[in-house]
């Protein structure tokens, strides 16, 4: 049995310029952070003749293609997995809410499917064999943060170069500051979700169009990286702000009235700024304001979900994590 694990994701700056219509002519850059919420996989490879996976349902079939599953059935061709395998998945949070949770689901799964063949990969390898399943073999049309986030973990600047390579640097902070920034911090699921490659279609076909304005969100990652060193928190909040006003403005989709009325509530309430995670049209809204205010904030916009009947509004706390890909229980017979 393999037991694996792979974190969520904060985007802060940069989101969008990690596609290669873009960053194969202007380098990419995301400044993003793992955070305590994970998805698991676990595989087991036994003499049951068949696959079975189990995810929101259980699929037991003979033939590796009759797996409904795309990123199960591909994994499985690609690594060359015999029947006889079973595979679970497992998630802290639900799927498409603007947390990366589906890179980091291949993440994870790429990693158990090497362990159960015995090979040992970096995270580097880790990240590049979930890019390869997603956007090459599936051809999705997202970009690279979410797999490098996932596999790396911690708080980076991911740069995405023009020759198609990824550069991960880390950005240290103070233990303190750590605390501090986390508690300046509120995340909610708005109760909406959505498919990021729905999204991000639309974005692909204006990239000519808002070229210079993803420049701008790309060359923003430095001076956000430069805010967070110097521990000017509110700055970065207006930053935030200020990026998520550029973001509207890539296609229609990336908003819509519900989330505009929500990101209103909270900077009337007292938030410095935030912006909706992941390729917008729903998910989670993350925002930085004084604690002193959050519980302001939080009020008005539990009252203005209600009225605007999103059930499945709620807080989601969090803390930050250095935890990139992991593999938590090995005790499998190597294939």
């Amino acid at each position: 049995m393999i037991i694996t694990r792979a974190p969520l994701r904060i985007s802060f700056v940069g989101g969008g310029t990690d596609i290669k219509e873009f960053y194969s002519r202007y380098p990419g850059r995301v400044l993003s952070t793992s955070i305590d919420k994970f998805v698991y996989i676990v595989a087991h490879t036994g003499n049951f003749g068949n696959f079975i996976m189990k995810y929101s349902k259980t699929e037991t079939v003979e033939d590796v293609l009759e797996i409904s599953h795309t990123r199960f059935k591909e994994a499985l061709v690609k690594m060359e997995i015999p029947k006889g395998i079973e595979i679970a998945s497992f998630a802290d949070l639900p799927a498409k809410t603007g947390l990366g949770s589906s890179s980091s689901f291949t993440v994870a799964l790429m990693k158990a499917l090497y362990s159960i063949k015995g090979k040992k990969i970096s995270k580097e390898e880790t990240a590049q064999a979930a890019c390869e399943l997603e956007i090459d073999i599936l051809k999705e049309p997202i970009g690279k943060q979410d797999q490098y986030a996932a596999a790396y973990g911690g708080l980076n600047v991911i740069t995405f170069n023009t020759d198609g390579t990824v550069s991960v640097e880390p950005v240290f902070m103070d233990f303190k500051f750590k605390s501090k920034f986390e508690n300046h911090m509120m995340l909610f699921f708005t109760g909406m979700t959505r498919s990021a490659s729905s999204v991000l279609s639309g974005q692909k076909k204006k990239i000519d169009d808002n070229f210079e304005t993803y420049k701008k969100m790309s060359d923003s990652v430095l001076v956000f990286r430069d805010k967070l060193l110097s521990q000017d928190l509110r700055g970065m909040g207006e930053m935030l702000h200020e990026a998520w006003q550029r973001k509207k403005t890539l296609a229609s989709s990336v908003t819509n009235d519900s989330t505009d009325a929500l990101y209103e509530t909270a900077i009337k309430a007292g938030a410095w700024g935030g912006k909706i995670l992941g390729a917008g049209g729903g998910g989670c809204l993350l925002f930085m304001a004084e604690p002193g205010t959050q519980e302001k904030i939080q009020e008005a916009l539990e009252k203005k979900a209600k009225g605007l009947k999103l059930n499945d509004f709620k807080r989601v706390h969090f803390g930050l994590t250095v935890s990139g890909i992991d593999v938590l229980f090995n005790s499998s017979n190597i294939l």
